[in-house]
């Protein structure tokens, strides 16, 4: 019952800020214990893990991307946000957001967007 669907610009040029929403539908991201993710694919690779919004709006980000990374959520609006910023051509992708089950000793991501292709060129 759970519908994630994410939305923005599907062409963003070298050096700008990627802007991603995921808006949800059928549960709160306010609701205990779940958390909020954003994945992404890139060209013949497999899926990368970006970072995560929780239940109570706290972030954490991939080592690898969480200078360039900010996450948030507008719980009116029941939607939470990717920004990343200064994006080269190795940042196209197709971005995904999904809910994560989070569990002591394994959590699960149970529900995901259709996902979204973006694209960095000028």
């Amino acid at each position: 019952q759970v519908l994630l669907q994410e939305s923005g610009p599907g062409l963003v040029k070298p050096s700008h800020t990627l802007s991603l929403t995921c808006t949800v539908s059928g549960g709160s991201i306010t609701t205990n214990y779940y958390y909020w993710t954003w994945v992404r694919q890139r060209p013949g690779k497999g899926l990368e893990w970006i970072g995560t919004i929780t239940y109570i709006g706290s972030t954490s980000y991939s080592p690898s991307l969480q200078s360039r990374t900010s996450i948030a959520r507008d719980t009116a609006k029941n939607q939470f946000t990717l920004q990343l910023t200064s994006v080269t051509a190795e940042d196209t992708a197709v971005y995904y957001c999904a809910r994560v089950v989070w569990r002591p000793e394994v959590s699960e991501l149970d529900y995901w967007g259709q996902g979204t292709q973006v694209t960095v060129s000028s």
